[in-house]
């Protein structure tokens, strides 16, 4: 696979970031924050929400020399995801 290096940045757009308050100036306005019931189950459980054996086979994979990296597939994911991004920002 060859890369495209025509690819010129242009200049990267800026917006102010807006600043988040503390929790204590927050509560003296008047606003409030409430998590769904979905959100409050999902901090309540105690399993991560990662599947922990397949980490684990993958690392022992790794360990042994048996896992096989795809540059190729890395390499188009990576520039889809930068073409991903520059389309979302052109349409912001």
């Amino acid at each position: 696979m060859k890369i495209d290096s025509t690819y010129k940045p242009g200049p990267t757009p800026t917006a102010p970031r807006p600043t988040a308050r503390p929790a204590h100036e927050a509560a003296s306005t008047g606003e409030s924050v409430s998590l769904s019931q979905l959100a409050g189950a999902m901090q309540s459980t105690d399993k991560p929400p990662v599947n922990a054996a397949r980490i684990q086979e993958i690392k022992d994979a790794i360990s042994q020399g048996r896992f096989k990296v795809n540059p190729e597939a890395i390499a188009d994911g990576l520039i889809q995801s930068a073409r991903d991004l520059l389309d979302s920002q052109r349409k912001a």
